[in-house]
This record gives C-alpha cells, sequence and structure tokens, in this order.
C-alpha cells in the first residue's frame, strides 16, 4: 500500500497481539461468499466518453418534476419554502465539518441546538440529537438503546406495519448482536390492515425490551394510541413510536402518550426527494435515558466572561471516549440536512406546520373519495392522514404503467412489500397538490383502470 507504512513485520505484531494467524481472520464476520466480490467493472474511460455514459443513463429517468406522482411509501412531496435552500446552500453550512472543537464551530453547535429545540417541542419529549442516517436507521438504534436501559431484555417486537424496509434494516443491525425480533401480524394478505393493540400487547414477553409502532402506519392507517404506553410499561418493556414529523402538527404528540423513545424520518421537514437521500433520522427520548442515547447532542452554556455558548455533550460514540463504552457508531450528524430541517422549522412555524398538515389530510381524503367512485375500487383504512391504500379490480402495476404512459404515477404497488397484494396501491396525497392535480389523478386512474379491464377481457376472449 503506497500510503500505508506498516511493514510485514508490523502487521504480524498487531495479528500476534490480537490473537489472529491472518489478516483473512480479520473478517470471519462477513460470510465467505460475500467476501471480496469480483466487481466486474467496465473498462476506464475518458473523462468525454463516462460523460456520455452518465447523460445516456439520466435520460432514462423520468423528472419528478415532469411527472405527477403520487408515490410515498416513507419519502413524500412537500411544499418547500425558497428560504430553505438559500440560507443551506451558503457556504459556511455547507462545507462544515463534524463540531468537534466548540471553539471554532459555534455557528454548526448553535444549529443543532436549535434543531434540538423545535423538534423536542414538535414531539412532545424531553431531549433529541443529532442525529442519525435516516428514520430506518433511527429505528434500528431505538431498538438497541431500548434493550441497553431495560437491563437483561435481548428482544423487540414490531408492528407488522412498520414500514417494511425499516424491519429489514433492524434486523441487520440486531442480528449480529444477538437481539431476537418479533414482527407482529405484517399485513401481507389483500385488504389486512395489520395488527391490533391486543395482538401487539400479547407479543410483549419478560425477554421483551421495547414495543416499537409506527404511526401513521406504512399503510396510512392513523392508530389511537392512548393508553398504549401505560400497558407496555406494566410489562416491563419500553414504547417506541416512529411519527411523521408533518403528523405531528395535527395529532396528540408522541410524548404525551407516553412514548420512551420516538423515532421519525426527517425528510419531510424541508428535504427535497433527490433520488433517495441524504435524508435524516430523527431520534427522540425521555431524560430519564439520556445517557444511554447514541449520536450528538448539543448544549448551551456560558463562557468565562458570561456570554451565551454551544457545546457538545454526553459524546457517547467511538470517535469521542473509549470504544467499549460508546453507545453507538454512528458517525453523522446529518448537520446539513438538521440544518434544512431546522430552517423549514423555523420559516412555517406553528401556524404553518399546522396549516400544511390539515392540508395533508384535507387533500389524501378528498382524492380518497374520488378514487373510490370509481367502479370496482374501494379505499382503506378508515382513518388515514395522507397515506391511504387503493384496492382495484385489476392488477395494480397495471394500472400504475397505464397512468404513468399519461405522466400520472399513482403510487406504490404493495405486491412490492407484500407478494400477495397484488391489485392495491398505496397513494401519498400531501399539501404540495392542487385540487386539480386530485383530479387528474382520479381522471388517470379511471382511464387505467378501464383500459386494463378492457385489455383483460379481450384476452380472455381471444381464449
Amino acid at each position: 500500500m503506497a500510503y500505508i507504512g506498516n511493514t510485514d513485520a508490523d502487521r504480524r505484531i498487531m495479528l500476534d497481539r490480537l490473537g489472529l494467524s491472518s489478516i483473512d481472520d480479520l473478517f470471519t464476520d462477513i460470510p465467505a461468499d460475500h467476501r471480496f466480490p469480483e466487481l466486474e467493472l467496465p473498462p476506464a474511460q475518458t473523462e468525454l466518453e463516462l460523460l456520455r455514459d452518465i447523460e445516456s443513463l439520466a435520460a432514462q429517468n423520468a423528472a419528478g418534476s415532469g411527472m405527477l406522482s403520487f408515490v410515498g411509501a416513507g419519502v413524500y412531496r412537500h411544499f418547500i419554502p425558497a428560504i430553505v435552500s438559500y440560507l443551506s446552500g451558503r457556504g459556511e453550512f455547507a462545507t462544515a465539518y463534524t463540531p468537534y472543537q466548540a471553539e471554532a464551530s459555534q455557528g454548526t453547535v448553535q444549529t443543532i441546538f436549535e434543531y434540538q429545540s423545535m423538534v423536542a417541542d414538535l414531539l412532545g419529549m424531553d431531549v433529541v440529537n443529532a442525529s442519525h442516517y435516516d428514520g430506518s436507521t433511527a429505528v434500528a438504534e431505538a431498538a438497541i438503546m431500548a434493550v441497553r436501559s431495560t437491563r437483561g431484555r435481548s428482544q423487540v417486537v414490531l408492528s407488522g406495519t412498520l414500514h417494511p424496509e425499516y424491519i429489514q434494516v433492524t434486523r441487520t443491525y440486531l442480528k449480529p448482536q444477538g437481539i431476537a425480533i418479533d414482527v407482529v401480524d405484517p399485513p401481507e394478505a389483500a385488504g389486512s390492515t395489520g395488527p391490533t393493540m391486543e395482538s401487539l400487547l400479547a407479543a410483549i414477553g419478560d425477554d421483551t425490551a421495547c414495543l416499537i409502532v409506527q404511526n401513521p402506519d406504512f399503510l396510512g392507517r392513523y392508530v389511537d394510541l392512548r393508553g398504549l404506553a401505560d400497558q407496555v410499561h406494566e410489562r416491563g418493556a419500553l414504547l417506541v413510536v416512529h411519527i411523521d414529523p408533518i403528523a405531528t402538527a395535527l395529532f396528540t404528540s408522541p410524548g404525551a402518550l407516553g412514548a420512551d423513545i420516538v423515532t421519525g424520518e426527517g425528510q419531510p421537514l424541508g428535504i427535497p426527494l433527490s433520488y433517495g437521500g441524504p435524508y435524516l433520522g430523527i431520534f427522540a427520548a425521555r431524560k430519564e435515558l439520556v445517557r444511554k442515547m447514541p449520536g450528538r447532542l448539543a448544549g448551551q452554556t456560558t463562557d468565562t466572561t458570561g456570554a451565551r455558548g454551544f457545546v457538545l455533550t454526553l459524546n457517547t460514540r467511538e470517535q469521542h471516549i473509549r470504544r467499549d463504552k460508546a453507545t453507538s457508531n454512528i458517525c453523522t450528524n446529518q448537520g446539513l440536512m438538521a440544518l434544512r430541517a431546522t430552517i423549514y422549522l423555523a420559516a412555517m412555524g406553528p401556524k404553518g406546520l399546522s396549516q400544511a398538515a390539515r392540508l395533508c389530510w384535507q387533500n389524501a381524503h378528498h382524492a380518497a373519495r374520488l378514487l373510490a367512485e370509481i367502479p370496482g375500487c374501494s379505499v382503506l383504512p378508515d382513518l388515514f392522514f395522507k397515506e391511504f391504500v387503493l384496492r382495484t379490480p385489476v392488477p395494480a402495476a397495471d394500472v400504475i404503467a397505464r397512468a404513468a404512459g399519461a405522466g400520472v404515477v399513482p403510487g406504490l404497488a404493495l405486491d412490492r412489500y407484500y407478494p400477495e397484494r397484488t391489485h392495491e396501491i398505496l397513494i401519498a396525497v400531501t399539501e404540495a397538490y392542487a385540487r386539480a392535480d386530485i383530479e387528474r389523478l382520479a381522471d388517470a386512474v379511471r382511464e387505467a383502470v378501464t383500459r386494463t379491464a378492457d385489455a383483460h377481457a379481450g384476452k380472455e376472449a381471444l381464449r
């Protein structure tokens, strides 16, 4: 290695100290068939050739601005005030690095402090960190924190209507640590709305560290969580609630409902779709759990002259203290995304955020009413926020493909995650859509359902 000065003798000394015979022994935790895969990369290209290839690949994508899309499933199109991109794009923010030295990073640390303060107020929680990669990693870290906080319990219960990808990420995090996962009643059958409160509580045993629920859940359903925290606590476990931050402006905060840990995907707070990221993992907890909390916390203090200042505190990460004492190895505070969320919340204010939430509710329910009028179609669940499931009389994939040909993407076919749900579309409608957009959605779906049904009837006639 041209840039690493270790000699063979140096490596031998390090391996001996670790009790290993070869460097290969360092990788035994990785399944053998996944070690050192052949990348099969194409030959090197000139800059001009590379640009041509990239442009040809980009041309295969449909730009979000050129399609009317109602795809949600964890990532949503919301209105973003122009001030968010303007301020967050300033050089002193866009180039700022991790604030290890508070005296040289007061602007960044203050931003983190303001982010924490506003999100804590929004969620009704005592303390918020800054932060996690995205909503899925926040959920996984919440499960690990719950196990650590309940001292000896080594199982977590997940609601089956938690985002399927969040369940996958949580499995990835927890399996190497020997933490068992029980996913209760995933909504695999057509028309299913997932587990009941009774089935979730029944799954909590003596070894359960926490129950994790999503509200609104993956299918859009808003669940009444009143009283759930008390029943979870009676069983000795913690309650983790994964939220939509916009919905918290309309419904009772998770903190007021007794949640111990709250996670969320911060993308709706002023962060564009960006083809899948980067996003922002929201993570909040009760004060009693703060010393078990992963990630960074910024605090307010005074300097020797009495002037207000900001510092990082309780930095229980391996970069700051001994590895065996660290609560997490996350290496980001998603600073730029947290900054966007901070500017968004400040610009919108409580009134603006509440108005956006109400418009989400009104637009989504208006869309559901129009779509339910299409012959053969129906909507579930009954109580939802900005997302719902449309059941179609013909395969959902065909409906989506035909509507997309007319410039409208109605939503996500649920058989992507639940193979048996072939006639259902998950549709998201936010405040960013005008009534004309919603009417265009209904017209496109009606036309696609009719044409698909006619095409299927024609095939049957030919048989």
